[in-house]
C-alpha cells in the first residue's frame, strides 16, 4: 500500500454518537479537515435505540396506565385501552428519523466534514481502514459505543435485545426478561402497561444492584404492584426454543433447577463496549479486562494521538456523560485545558414510572468514604403534591458531609424524580452548603418544595 493512496485528515472520528457528532462540528468550525466514520445509523445509541425511542415508548405506556387508573381520580373510562404497538412504533420511528435527518444535515452542511460509511479497523496508531479506503490522522477519536452482552447459554436461542425489541409490531403475550437492571426494568414496565405478562429473572439478590437495598426494594414493589413478576437469585443457565414457538429459560434457585416459558425473551444482562471491533491491538491501545479503552482524566489513551469518548471508555454509560466527554475534549483541544473527568458528578435516572433520579453517592458508598455523615429520608406519601396527583410511591433522600456541609448524594424515586434531582445536582456543582438549599423558598405546590423540609430532618449516620 503506497502512501499516496492514503487519505489524510486533521482528525478522524469513529462513531457518530453524542460525543462524535458535536466534536466533528466543533473541529470543522475551526477549519479542521474531519472524517467521521459510521457503520450504522447516525446518532448512536441515544437517538436510535436508547433515549429517544425508549422514552417515546415510556410515554405511550404511561398513557395506557393513565387510562386504566383514571378511576382512582374519579374519571370513569368505559373500556380498557386498546394498544396498537404498530402505531406506537410508527411514532417512535418518526421521532428517531427526525433526529437522524437533523444530524445528517448538520454534518453535510459543513464542507470540512467527510462522512464515511463502513466499519473502521486500525492498521496502526495513525491509520484506519474503512472498506477499501485508508484514512490517516495524528488525531483519532473513538466514539464507538457499546452493544448488548449475551451470556453463555443463550447464543443459539431466539432472543431480543434493547435494539430488536423496538422493532416489534405486536405486543408479546409473555415477555421473559433476563436481567433486572436499568434497561430490563424499563422494558418490563413498558410492556406490562402495554398488555404483556412479564417475568424478570435477576441473578443477584436485588434488582439494580448498584443502588442501596432500600431503593431496590421500593422499585421492586412498584413493579410488582403493576403485575410484573420478579424472581431474584435466579442463576440463569440457558434458554431453549420451544417447538410450539416461544422460549423456555432454565434457572437455578434455592438448590433447584426451575423453568419459565414465554412467547418472547429479552436479554438485558448488561452492555459490552464495541472497542474490540476496531482491532485495537494493531494501534497498541490498552484495553481493560471488561473491554473498555483505558483513558486518563483528559480522555487520552496510552497512545498520544488517540482519544476515547462515550460508552467505550467506561467512564459513563449515558448520553449526558458522552456529551460531557465532548465538552472536555473541545476544552482540551481548543480551550483553556481546564475541564477533565474529575469535575463530573455521577448522575442518572431510571425511567420506570415513577422515575428514579440519582446524583452523587448512595448511602452505602458514602459510608465507605469514612466521612462524618448526615442523612435524611422522606416517603413520597408525606408530600402533598404527590398525594394530589395520586402518585405516592417512592421516596426522597439526601446525604451530607457533616464537616464541609456539602451534599454528597441524593435520590428522588417518585413523581418527577428525574427532573427534581437537578436541584440537588446544581447545589452539588456549586459546592453550596446544604443550609442554603434548606433555607430556600421553593414553589408551592410542588414536590421540590419539600427539599428544605427534608434537609431539616438530617441526622447523624452511625459509623
Amino acid at each position: 500500500m503506497t502512501e499516496d493512496r492514503v487519505e489524510t485528515f486533521d482528525a478522524i472520528i469513529i462513531g457518530s454518537g453524542q460525543a462524535g457528532n458535536p466534536l466533528a462540528l466543533a473541529l470543522a468550525k475551526e477549519k479542521w479537515k474531519v472524517a467521521i466514520v459510521e457503520k450504522g445509523a447516525l446518532g448512536g445509541t441515544c437517538v436510535n435505540t436508547g433515549c429517544t425511542p425508549t422514552k417515546a415508548y415510556v410515554a405511550s405506556a404511561r398513557a395506557a396506565w393513565a387510562i386504566v387508573n383514571a378511576h382512582t381520580l374519579g374519571i370513569e373510562v368505559p373500556k380498557s385501552p386498546k394498544v396498537n404497538l404498530k402505531a406506537v412504533k410508527k411514532r417512535k420511528d418518526k421521532l428517531v428519523n427526525g433526529s437522524r435527518l437533523g444530524i445528517r444535515k448538520s454534518l453535510a452542511d459543513s464542507p470540512q466534514i467527510s462522512m464515511i460509511r463502513g466499519e473502521a479497523t486500525f492498521l496502526d496508531k495513525t491509520r484506519v481502514k474503512v472498506g477499501s479506503r485508508v484514512l490517516k490522522s495524528y488525531k483519532i477519536f473513538l466514539n464507538v459505543g457499546a452493544r448488548a452482552r449475551i451470556p453463555v447459554g443463550f447464543e443459539d436461542v431466539d432472543y431480543l435485545t434493547n435494539t430488536s425489541i423496538l422493532q416489534l409490531e405486536k405486543v408479546p403475550d409473555h415477555l421473559i426478561i433476563v436481567g433486572g437492571s436499568y434497561i430490563g426494568l424499563e422494558f418490563a414496565q413498558i410492556f406490562r402497561r402495554l398488555g404483556s405478562k412479564i417475568t424478570v429473572l435477576e441473578m443477584g439478590n436485588y434488582l439494580i444492584s448498584k443502588e442501596d437495598h432500600d431503593t431496590s426494594d421500593l422499585v421492586r414493589e412498584i413493579l410488582e404492584n403493576e403485575g410484573v413478576k420478579v424472581i431474584c437469585g435466579a442463576k440463569c443457565l440457558q434458554g431453549k426454543n420451544k417447538k410450539s414457538g416461544g422460549t423456555t429459560v432454565t434457572f437455578h434457585k434455592e438448590g433447584k433447577d426451575k423453568q419459565v416459558s414465554g412467547s418472547h425473551l429479552l436479554i438485558a444482562t448488561g452492555r459490552m463496549p464495541n472497542s474490540d471491533l476496531l482491532k485495537p491491538e494493531k494501534a497498541g491501545l490498552i484495553i481493560s479486562d471488561k473491554g473498555y479503552v483505558e483513558v486518563n482524566s483528559k480522555l487520552e489513551t496510552n497512545i498520544r494521538s488517540i482519544y476515547a469518548l462515550g460508552d467505550c471508555n467506561g467512564k459513563g454509560a449515558f448520553t449526558h456523560t458522552s456529551y460531557n466527554d465532548y465538552e472536555i475534549m473541545v476544552d482540551q483541544l481548543l480551550g483553556a485545558k481546564k475541564r477533565t473527568l474529575d469535575d463530573r458528578i455521577t448522575n442518572y435516572a431510571l425511567y420506570i414510572d415513577p422515575p428514579l433520579g440519582r446524583a452523587g453517592m448512595t448511602l452505602s458508598q458514602a459510608k465507605e468514604s469514612g466521612k462524618n455523615l448526615l442523612f435524611a429520608r422522606m416517603p413520597m406519601s408525606d408530600i402533598s403534591r404527590a398525594k394530589e396527583k395520586g402518585e405516592t410511591a417512592g421516596k426522597m433522600e439526601v446525604i451530607v458531609d457533616a464537616d464541609s456541609e456539602q451534599i454528597l448524594g441524593a435520590a428522588v424515586l417518585g413523581t418527577g424524580g428525574d427532573e427534581i434531582i437537578g436541584t440537588f445536582l446544581t447545589a452539588m456543582y456549586g459546592k453550596m452548603s446544604y443550609k442554603i438549599l434548606m433555607n430556600s423558598v421553593q414553589t408551592h405546590p410542588t414536590v421540590t418544595e419539600l427539599i428544605p423540609t427534608l434537609l431539616q430532618q438530617l441526622k447523624p449516620v452511625k459509623k
